[in-house]
């Protein structure tokens, strides 16, 4: 009998964790290199599960693609690896085992890490490797982004009819990490051809049998389960997991009541583990009717009703809007900095916007000060997040704080790294890069968790991103804001340029571009600030007439300011014939420059409308 055939017609136990068994044999290294290395130990392992009752057995493949396999310098021996892979397992087999070329997952949290089309060569790699051996069935398995399986799936039903297990994995019970509902994504992977769907990893069977009780029975295919042990525990500087066999055997009986007809087990499981599911459920013939129970509606992705000042991004694609970067203070006096944000908002300004950190140099908590002047000024602030000093908990955290404090505009950076700045032994996170980030939290303005779980309102950001102009390739830069786009970036925010021409190029540039652009300005404050910017800030080139012109001024600060205001203000004549948006940079707390410079905007926008509308009135 094939696999297909025994799948349809009676419970079939699947094997356990390979990594688990051999990381608490005390190796702790590339577990798929040691198909060549400790080829006896995992040979070992398959035994053991043959021996325990196991139908299907996995090939220690999980990780053995071209992809994963380069963080250990092995990329050169996909073949070998897959090769001794599959003759292990086969070895290891009985006539009544089946065993099934297994193929890992390599996107998590972060979408954009791993190219998808690197994906598709990295994957068909490993797959030619594992059909040139004859499996009798492939599985996918620890699938966390459904875009990524989907793709990987049509693949291998082009190139086979074998039968396929497909599984994903989920943070939540009942929901894939995009948010899209478990139900939904079976029978997705039904529907592109796979014969078994299924769960595996994360979550142990508790939460597991959970999710599955909203599953219906699929139409042509059969479902699949393979828990994790239970949550790991930290002992002693190990991962362990306590769980009893005998829970997974009673576990195993409820998880077949669902409708499942291939039980097995993920991280942490053991024979033991395969032995108690298989003294419950082995060989049972599967459940034919299953009731689900019909799913309550909740407030998933209602909005929440309040009053909210125009988004920045819609203020700049109706016409004239200021925003002013007024960074939080080093140090624990903060009157200057609240003396600023005061004189700005008397000034007109569109918002404040506050740095989170930049050049990795702790300043008070950006989202405290914006706090501060929503709450005493009415100031609108833009709160800058770093990837760089929070983990996911902590960026998701931080930005539902946000929310909660009625503070909707943000700009998502990656963040300086740690080296250059204050403290340079310190850790740089980067759990995401600024596209995921963007991501994330468009998909918080749908009411959906980073790992998908509902959080039972709408956040409602906008988003801005980050632009570089001052770099040698700007058609790269401005590749990277059409990427940003599709992340879900409402609008950019560019470093300070300094010179007419560059700003006529950037126009150019980017006028086919989607989304408004806040350009940026900074008023210099002496010859000295010039120079540095000029000489050792990359990308960053000041025109000679301008370097002139600062250093004439010399020692005397009064008229070095003077004349970097007069700077400024020629390049926002030129700014403002091309752009809707411009973002003043304060220098060193300096806010009367930035307050001069917003009257200025202000003055000549005036000008402009009363001269359109003086040549009106004469036609």
């Amino acid at each position: 009998m094939n696999l297909r055939d025994a799948l349809q017609q009676k419970t079939l136990i699947g094997d356990g964790a390979m990594g688990t068994l051999l990381y608490s044999y005390g190796i702790d290294r590339c577990f798929e290199d040691l198909n060549l290395s400790h080829s006896e130990e995992v040979l070992n392992v398959h035994r053991a599960y043959v021996n325990a009752g196991a139908d299907v057995i996995q090939t220690n493949t999980y990780g053995a693609n071209y992809i994963k396999l380069t963080r250990y310098g092995l990329q050169n021996q996909v073949k070998e690896i897959n090769t001794q892979a599959v003759r292990l397992a086969k070895q290891a087999a009985g006539p009544e085992q089946y065993v099934v070329g297994t193929m890992g997952g390599v996107r998590g949290i972060q979408k954009q890490a791993v190219p998808l089309e690197e994906i598709k060569r990295s994957f068909r790699e490993q797959l030619y490797c594992l059909l040139f051996e004859e499996v009798d069935g492939l599985l996918l398995e620890t699938f966390y982004d459904l875009e990524e399986v989907t793709t990987v799936l049509e693949i291998v039903r082009k190139e086979t009819d074998l039968p396929v297990i497909a599984q994903v994995s989920m943070h939540e019970a009942g929901v894939l990490q995009d948010g899209t509902p478990l139900t939904e994504a079976l029978e997705l992977l039904e529907k592109k051809g796979a014969d078994v769907v299924g769960v595996n990893c994360r979550l142990g069977p508790y939460h597991m049998i959970q999710s599955l009780e909203e599953v219906p029975l699929p139409d042509k295919a059969v479902l699949s389960a393979y828990p994790n042990a239970s949550l790991p525990a930290f002992q002693d500087g190990r991962l362990v997991y306590p769980t009893d066999p005998s829970y997974f055997q009673k576990s195993a009986q409820s998880l077949y009541e669902q409708g499942v007809h291939l039980i097995g087990g993920c991280c942490g499981t053991t024979p033991e583990h395969i032995e108690a599911i298989a003294a419950r459920v082995k060989g049972k013939k599967p459940i034919k009717e299953k009731k689900v129970p019909l799913k309550k509606k909740t407030d998933v992705n209602v909005a929440k009703k309040e009053k909210q000042t125009p988004h920045l991004h819609e203020l700049a694609r109706k016409g004239r809007s200021i925003i002013v970067e007024l960074d939080p203070p080093k140090k624990l006096n903060t009157e200057r900095f609240l003396k600023g944000a005061k004189a700005l908002q008397e000034a007109g300004i569109d918002s404040i916007t506050l740095a989170d950190n930049s050049l990795a140099t702790p300043r008070i908590s950006n989202s405290t000060m914006a706090s501060i002047i929503k709450s005493k000024y009415n100031v609108d602030p833009l709160v800058h997040i770093a990837c760089r000093d929070r983990n996911l908990i902590g960026l998701q955290s931080h930005l539902l704080g946000l929310h909660t404090l009625g503070i909707h505009q943000v700009l998502a950076v990656t963040g300086d790294p740690t080296k250059i700045g204050d403290f340079p032994g310190a850790t740089s996170v980067y759990d995401l890069s600024s596209f995921d980030l963007i991501h994330y939290i468009k998909q918080l303005n749908k009411g959906i968790s980073f790992s998908g779980k509902p959080l039972g309102e709408n956040t409602s950001f906008s988003v801005a991103a980050a632009f570089n102009p001052n770099v040698r390739n700007l058609n790269r830069a401005v590749g990277r804001m059409e990427k940003k786009i599709s992340y879900g970036a409402d609008y950019f925010i560019s470093q300070p340029v300094f010179n007419e021409k560059q700003l006529v190029e950037v126009y150019e540039a980017t006028k086919h571009v989607d989304a408004p652009i806040y350009i940026g300005i900074m008023p210099l404050t002496s010859v000295r600030n010039a120079e540095f910017l000029h000489n050792e800030v990359p990308g960053m080139t000041l025109s000679a007439d301008i370097l002139e012109r600062m250093e004439q001024a010399g020692d005397n600060k009064a008229q070095a300011q003077a004349e970097g205001i007069s700077i400024a203000k020629s390049l926002i004549d030129t700014a403002m014939d091309l752009f809707n948006g411009i973002y003043l940079i304060t220098p060193f707390l300096r806010y009367e420059m930035t307050v001069e410079l917003t009257n200025y905007i202000h003055e000549k926008s005036a000008s402009k409308e009363r001269k359109l509308s003086d040549g009106i009135h004469i036609v």
